[in-house]
C-alpha cells in the first residue's frame, strides 16, 4: 500500500509539472497573441462590418509572408512601399473594382500618405462587401519614420 502511495504521489507530482509546462506555454502563446493584437485594431464601420488597421510593425511581420493584395490608394502619388502591388486613387476605389480580386474575402491592405485617405478606401471597401480589409495607420509618413524606405516606380 505504501508503495502504490508513493505511485500516486510521483503521478501526481508529474501531472502538475505538466500543467505548469502547458501553463507557461500557453501564457507565452497568450503575450504572442496579446503583442500581436496591439499591432492591430478592429474599426467599426457605419452601417456594415469592419476593417483593421495595422501597424507599420505589424505590417512588416505581414510582408514576411504575404497573402494580401498591397494597394497604394494616395493621390497623388508620392511613392509608395516596396512590394505595393496596385495604385487605386481613395476617391476611385468604387470605380476600380474591376482592378481589385473577384473574392470579397480576399485580404485587401490599403495605404496612403498619413492614413486618412486610406481610411475612407478601407470603408469603401467594406461598404461593397469586401470582409477582409487591412489600413496602414499613419501611412508612409509612419513608415519612413520607422525608418522603412519608400520607392519610386513612376
Amino acid at each position: 500500500m505504501k508503495r502504490s502511495g508513493l505511485s500516486l504521489n510521483v503521478l501526481a507530482l508529474h501531472l502538475l509539472l505538466v500543467a505548469a509546462l502547458v501553463g507557461a506555454q500557453g501564457s507565452a502563446s497568450a503575450r504572442e497573441a496579446q503583442s500581436a493584437a496591439l499591432e492591430s485594431q478592429t474599426v467599426p464601420v457605419e452601417g456594415r462590418g469592419n476593417y483593421t488597421g495595422v501597424s507599420v510593425a505589424g505590417l512588416t511581420q505581414m510582408l514576411k509572408q504575404k497573402d494580401f493584395l498591397l494597394i497604394n490608394v494616395h493621390v497623388p502619388y508620392e511613392g509608395e512601399i516596396n512590394g505595393t502591388d496596385l495604385f487605386v486613387p481613395f476617391n476611385e476605389v468604387e470605380a476600380n473594382i474591376g482592378k481589385l480580386l473577384p473574392d470579397r474575402g480576399a485580404k485587401l491592405l490599403v495605404y496612403c500618405r498619413s492614413g486618412r485617405m486610406s481610411a475612407i478606401a478601407a470603408r469603401a471597401l467594406v461598404k461593397l462587401g469586401y470582409t477582409n480589409v487591412w489600413n496602414l495607420d499613419g501611412g508612409m509618413i509612419a513608415w519612413k519614420q520607422a525608418g522603412y524606405p519608400l520607392v519610386n516606380s513612376r
